[in-house]
């Protein structure tokens, strides 16, 4: 098919750079950026993160804020006792 396409002046310069690094036509540089632009996204494998057993929690994590407020009190007594 022949058409009249009106590229914007950044587009041109994306296809010459094309041009110039595949050392393909004008039309081949058209055609494969159109392709690529409007194939389906390729099916891409799940990212998966691996999981590691810990073993049992050393602390009682049900009250997990509890325990960050008290050892923050405590990091709180310890500088005022050392005037800072």
């Amino acid at each position: 098919m022949r058409t009249t396409v009106t590229l914007e002046p950044d587009v041109e310069a994306l296809v010459k750079r094309r041009m110039r690094e595949g050392d393909i036509t004008f039309k081949d540089a058209v055609n494969d950026a159109i392709r690529a632009g409007l194939a389906p996204p390729k099916r891409r494998k799940p990212f998966r993160t691996r999981t590691y057993d810990m073993g049992p929690p050393k602390v009682n994590l049900d009250k997990a804020l509890q325990l960050a407020a008290a050892m923050e009190d405590q990091e709180i007594i310890r500088k005022m006792r050392a005037g800072k």
